[in-house]
């Protein structure tokens, strides 16, 4: 089971503040330093504005935030940093916009992108079990032993040469098989999994720490998100709890809104380049060349923000069954070129000094390309060129 941890969050009992973390305030660079004090004024105890929407971060929010700014190593300590995701979830409440939830994870994000990997399946999750809810499904989750204090992962994809397949054996339902790019699996106590019945995908939740679910510890040889192990994992007939019916999860509410949240977590991530960038920019000697990258970067990262911000105003404005997917795949498109030009514009304007000397920088800078791989590229520009060619998603 998860181990506890003073991280944990319960209520609005922390104070709102935002310092830089104790393990790193001497020496975090100024792009980083930056990440963890957006906004601040430094004689008030005010929270910074949400970077979606300029508005102050809500009190459960801001005060996740500053615990998470408390936790040593946070991002990198997976039992630290899944502890706090556990108490993020705990104590969310039911009134929240889209605009919220992506502001709070790009907030996370431009701490620490482990960290927002780490978070947003466990919040997707959540959000999904109450999507099922609300939908009218009876979910026996105490059969799987899952309660307040788990931890969850969203284990959707497929791989060649691996089949996950679920049955009810009458006295439950069971998945045998193996399920691949299982992130964290051997950090979870449940998860989400997709498994075949038939010709049709139905999504179960599962315990992960039983004899019956083996997670393999790789191939994993990540330089970036070392941390975040996404290997296999194998079923050997291991309880299982239908959530929703069958094919409920493509189609579900909120489906195409999970991936953009994704997407949030990349834009926060890339905001303490930019902010390289910047001090870059402002070094005495500084040609017009550091401020042409910078504003390419700039640019880019400011168009991606209009985009989720729309995408949280017109997704809102739509019952929870219409949330397009093709206003997603386009966000999701938009930020991950965004990124992609942060990246690349920032290699060309710091060179190698930062990717070899400052830890912070070089860390983000390589968990950014593997999250990013998240988004797979010209075939989900494909998906929006099919949905455009028979008719759907008009501006």
């Amino acid at each position: 089971m998860l181990a506890k941890c003073k991280c944990r969050v319960k209520g609005n009992l922390l104070p709102v503040s935002y310092p830089t973390p104790r393990r790193n305030r001497k020496a975090l660079p100024d792009s980083s330093r930056r990440a963890h004090t957006r906004g601040v004024n430094p004689t008030h105890d005010v929270p910074p504005p949400d970077p979606l929407s300029d508005e102050p971060f809500g009190d459960a929010a801001a005060a996740s935030l500053a615990e998470a700014d408390r936790i040593d190593a946070f991002g990198t300590d997976v039992a630290a940093t899944l502890a706090w995701a556990v108490g993020v979830g705990a104590a969310r409440g039911n009134q929240r916009s889209l605009a919220d939830d992506w502001s709070f994870l790009a907030a996370v994000a431009s701490r620490d992108v482990g960290a927002a990997r780490i978070l947003e399946p466990h919040l997707d999750a959540l959000d999904i079990l109450d999507q099922a809810h609300r939908d009218g499904y009876d979910l026996d989750l105490a059969s799987v032993q899952a309660d307040s204090e788990s931890s969850w992962g969203v284990f959707a994809a497929e791989g060649a040469g691996t089949r996950l397949e679920a049955h009810d054996d009458g006295s439950g339902w069971r998945v045998t098989g193996t399920k691949p790019w299982c992130s964290l699996a051997q950090h979870l106590t449940h998860a989400l999994v997709t498994a075949w019945v038939g010709d049709e995908r139905r999504l179960l939740a599962v315990a992960l720490q039983t004899p019956e679910v083996t997670a393999r510890t790789g191939p994993w040889h990540a330089r970036g998100l070392p941390q975040v192990v996404s290997a296999p994992v194998d079923f050997a007939s291991a309880l299982a709890v239908p959530v929703g019916g069958p094919g409920w999860y493509l189609r579900r509410p909120g489906f195409a809104a999970g991936g953009v949240g994704v997407a949030a977590c990349w834009w926060g991530g890339a905001l303490p380049v930019r902010d390289a960038l910047v001090q870059a920019a402002r070094r005495d000697g500084a040609d017009q060349l550091s401020r042409v990258h910078l504003g390419r970067v700039d640019a880019a990262l400011w168009t991606a923000r209009l985009a989720l911000r729309s995408a949280a105003h017109q997704t809102e404005g739509l019952p929870a069954a219409s949330h397009p997917a093709t206003l997603a795949a386009r966000v999701r498109a938009i930020v991950a070129d965004a990124v992609e030009t942060t990246l690349a514009e920032s290699a060309r304007a710091l060179g190698p000094l930062p990717l070899v000397a400052d830890e912070a920088h070089a860390r983000r800078v390589a968990d950014l390309e593997i999250y990013l791989r998240q988004h797979h590229g010209e075939r989900d520009l494909a998906r929006i060129g099919a949905d455009i060619a028979e008719g759907r998603g008009s501006w």
